[in-house]
């Protein structure tokens, strides 16, 4: 399967086929690893995939009741954290919330580019960034298990509306 372009989450494309692309990635991902993907952990995925946006668990959690599966928070939780878990999202800390992975299946370094006015997010590869936060850490004896990089800015086309 493709990599998705990061750019695609600020510009017009074909949403339909992106979100199609990573369900079916994920699918394959959890067969492959024996995960169960069970309905709501599905549904959840296809919630976060809706939009190149990180909503919150309790956002997630109400669409998840709309749709019969429960209005208590767990139920989300449970749902986020086993995508997290699996490589199939990740929690974007800035804004407290969860964004389904653009690369899921493969080891990587992700950088959340975050515009500050539509919060849309885009995920690119920050590989080039760990290596030198590694080599950083690694110069005082520290080693570094999980890192999170975000970058707080304005998408293009928030910036071509600004005044």
């Amino acid at each position: 399967m493709t990599r998705p372009d990061p750019a695609a989450a600020f510009h017009d494309h074909d949403h339909a086929a992106c979100a199609s692309d990573a369900l079916a990635q994920a699918e394959e991902l959890c067969a492959q690893t024996g995960a169960r993907f069970t309905p709501v952990r599905r549904r959840t995925l296809e919630i976060l995939l809706a939009e190149h946006r990180a909503l919150g668990a309790y956002e997630v959690l109400e669409k998840l009741a709309e749709d019969g599966f429960g209005k208590q928070p767990p139920v989300a939780y449970r749902a986020l954290e086993f995508l997290v878990e699996q490589g199939l999202a990740h929690r974007v800390r800035r804004l407290n919330a969860f964004a389904a992975c653009t690369h899921p299946g493969s080891a990587h370094a992700p950088v959340f580019l975050i515009c500050s006015t539509c919060d849309a997010v885009a995920e690119t590869s920050g590989q080039s960034l760990r290596t030198a936060l590694d080599a950083a850490a690694e110069g005082i004896g520290f080693s570094v298990e999980r890192a999170n990089i975000e970058a707080i800015g304005q998408c293009p086309k928030c910036r071509e509306t600004r005044p």
